[in-house]
């Protein structure tokens, strides 16, 4: 199976990079306390980091927006996952533990301040791509039980015409969300070349560590980006 980003994509976000972590062997049936305690960690550091910066005005969030506006989105309307996840900190409404390995990628997530997804690689039966939307893509909303379809040339998460996350980073699909019997699992961290593809490095790294730690699972670890747009797993 591969993870591909569509030559395409790169005419408008030529610096765009994704840094990737494949897991294989994870078993997310138990709670772990040491996770809980580094989620309520980054929470209450983010809080601190927010008290008196607006996020959506914080260099870390600043290269999406302008990204979003380059792929006719309105971040405005559309918050990418990161934007969202540290607006929703910064009003001190913290975030729900929800499992294990959700956590996990939640606590990096917060501390590095950088969106990074979780993708169940057993409920995908074809590659993994980022591409522009097609006729015959449907998107299943998180916690939905009616498909919608995806207008065409939207920057998508896909596999075969599901759709994982809409709008690039802003929402993923019920399809492919991380459960407790989830055990094969794709990471990407999206970031852009010469921004903060270093700290999207380290984030990766970091949760590759964790995820060995806690899981004793398989790790192959990657980064994707104009140069070369595609990982084999």
């Amino acid at each position: 199976m591969k993870f591909v980003i569509e030559n395409k994509v790169f005419e408008t976000l030529n610096d765009m990079c994704v840094a990737v972590i494949v897991a294989k062997g994870i078993d997310n049936s138990k709670k772990i306390d040491e996770i809980s305690s580094m989620l309520k960690d980054s929470i209450t550091n983010a809080e601190k980091d927010f008290e008196n910066i607006k996020v959506k005005e914080s260099e870390y969030i600043k290269c999406y927006r302008e990204a979003f506006q380059k792929l006719n989105i309105n971040p405005n309307k559309f918050m990418c996952s990161i934007e969202a996840l540290l607006t929703r900190i910064s009003k001190k409404k913290g975030m729900p533990e929800i499992n294990a390995v959700v956590d996990l990628v939640n606590a990096v997530s917060i501390k590095y301040k950088l969106p990074m997804g979780a993708h169940d690689l057993d409920s995908m039966k074809e590659d993994f791509y980022i591409r522009y939307s097609v006729n015959g893509d449907i998107f299943l909303p998180f916690g939905e039980t009616n498909t919608e379809e995806v207008d065409n040339n939207e920057l998508v998460y896909v596999t075969s015409n599901d759709v994982r996350t809409r709008r690039w980073i802003w929402r993923q699909s019920e399809h492919g969300k991380i459960i407790e019997t989830s055990s094969n699992i794709i990471f990407p961290i999206d970031a852009f070349i010469g921004i903060n593809d270093d700290k999207a490095i380290k984030a990766r790294d970091e949760l590759s560590e964790l995820l060995s730690k806690f899981f004793k699972c398989e790790i192959k670890t990657g980064l994707i980006d104009a140069k070369n747009n595609y990982i084999e797993f």
